[in-house]
């Protein structure tokens, strides 16, 4: 069997409560070879308040948490049964397994957080001249400055009209030149 991502509904508010449980659940019942990682799909928001710039952490789907497992009956069981759980997504219930996310899906969710489902690899290093793929610097050219691995971007210095323009991109968006 292989592992997919499943959606999990929980009481609102309880996502956090919801991971914690269950991460410590798979834990004390030794199921780590079949239950992943539990992911509470948030994105970085900045608000401007009297003044004062604040960044936090803004859940995109509230009463929502992503895990990756194999659905077998004891890994289904654990999650199901795991305090603050109200049920799987995309199960018409009656012990029915649940359908999993499509790749993309979770691809795209993972992307927006800053994390990424599986690694690109890197042919290029600081100094090496790319040129960006999409977006309003298409085709235009750059030097590589920083490697930002865990994060999957790339940060490149693009020479606009006399200007040195520095931009953070996506492995996926430049190409070695």
């Amino acid at each position: 069997m292989e592992k997919n991502w499943y959606v999990v509904h929980t009481y609102s508010g309880y996502e956090n409560k919801v991971k914690a449980n269950l991460e410590k659940r798979v834990e004390t019942m030794g199921m780590q070879d079949k239950i992943f990682r539990v992911v509470i799909p948030e994105e970085q928001e900045t608000e401007v308040k009297d003044g004062r710039k604040k960044t936090y952490m803004r859940k995109t789907f509230p009463g929502y948490v992503l895990v990756e497992l194999i659905m077998t009956d004891d890994a289904w069981y654990v999650v199901r049964n795991t305090p603050g759980v109200t049920g799987f997504i995309g199960s018409s219930g009656g012990g029915v397994k649940p359908t999993p996310l499509l790749p993309e899906e979770v691809e795209a969710i993972l992307k927006q957080m800053g994390e990424t489902e599986g690694k690109v690899d890197l042919d290029f290093n600081v100094g090496d001249l790319v040129e960006v793929l999409e977006g309003p610097f298409a085709h235009f050219q750059g030097i590589v400055g920083e490697i930002l691995s865990d994060k999957e971007k790339i940060s490149v210095t693009i020479d606009m009209f006399g200007r040195e323009t520095k931009m953070e991109l996506d492995f996926d968006q430049v190409l070695k030149v």
